[in-house]
């Protein structure tokens, strides 16, 4: 591990970094300078049961190639988890710059049929799991900025091209991740008054995940070939995004695949009517024809045919 990178010290908290992409930003925050807290629960792709195995392999890992990281196993959909991982940062290196909101898991079904379970427990995993290592984070770093001693602090959370676009067979996930990226926005707002930075990430990897959901596109390639789906090729943005090089760079989302970075631009006023009085149903009709046609086309649902 390099004394010189650029999140050299700097320490990073990462949700869900037992496997996959998480995985993969923690060794690249940890090649970079940072003291690493490894989170993850080792649950199914389904969410059950639970593992301090994944956590502690990447720990292990990031140590013996010279890195500084700890294992954190507890569940950050709960307030005791996610208050405890802000916790053994600042218990094991005595302070926290940045935290990676990545863990999470799959439960696809068609809306049809997708019971309330299915629907708890991906909200609860994607959306109160970024909420609340976000929530406990804020809190000491508002604390650190009263006291004078102003953070310079990150955040990246993860959303998802179906929290953008919406993906067929993942109404709980795309409302999840589309919630994700909602929260990012006011979070930039209402922190950025303490010293924190916060964006949103839309990766493309293969993962435990997308291996099941997008098999076909995520087949690893024959070697010596670039690997366009390797989760390794998302967290240099991570890195970067986590690091004091990106002050300024705050409420924005990205989609990162392979060797590519978007910056995504949401939802902003198109075409508009005013007719400075009320409408009559059938006015509105028309008028909202007229507009329609002269918008652009919304991109499609993934999975919509």
């Amino acid at each position: 591990m390099t004394g010189t990178g650029i999140c050299t010290g700097r320490v990073a908290a990462v949700t869900g970094a037992g496997r996959g992409l998480g995985r993969a930003h923690a060794l690249a925050l940890a090649a970079e300078g940072a003291q690493v807290v490894v989170n993850d629960l080792g649950v199914a792709p389904d969410g059950a049961g639970s593992s301090a195995g994944p956590a502690q392999q990447v720990a292990d890992e990031i140590r013996a190639r010279g890195g500084q990281a700890v294992a954190h196993t507890g569940d950050i959909t709960t307030t005791d988890g996610a208050a405890s991982l802000v916790a053994t940062a600042l218990d094991a290196f005595g302070r926290l710059d940045t935290l990676v909101n990545n863990a999470g898991f799959l439960r696809d079904r068609m809306l049809v049929n997708l019971d309330e379970d299915d629907w708890d427990a991906v909200i609860r995993v994607h959306l109160k799991g970024h909420f609340l290592p976000l929530r406990h984070a804020a809190a000491h770093w508002r604390a650190e900025a009263k006291a004078g001693r102003r953070p310079d602090a990150r955040i990246i959370n993860t959303s998802s091209g179906a929290g953008l676009l919406g993906s067929v067979g993942q109404g709980n996930y795309s409302a999840a991740k589309a919630g994700i990226i909602g929260l990012t926005l006011v979070a930039a707002a209402e922190l950025a008054r303490y010293g924190v930075q916060i964006n949103a990430l839309a990766p493309a990897a293969r993962t435990r995940m997308t291996e099941q959901t997008f098999a076909a596109t995520m087949v690893a390639p024959a070697e010596g070939e670039f690997d366009a789906m390797a989760p390794e090729n998302v967290s240099p943005l991570v890195v970067w995004l986590s690091s004091a090089d990106s002050a300024g760079v705050t409420g924005r989302v990205f989609e990162a695949e392979a060797g590519r970075i978007t910056v995504m631009e949401g939802w902003r006023p198109g075409p508009t009517a005013d007719r400075k009085s009320r409408w009559t149903p059938a006015e509105a009709g028309e008028a909202a024809r007229e507009l329609l046609a002269a918008a652009g086309t919304p991109q499609p649902v993934y999975g919509a045919r």
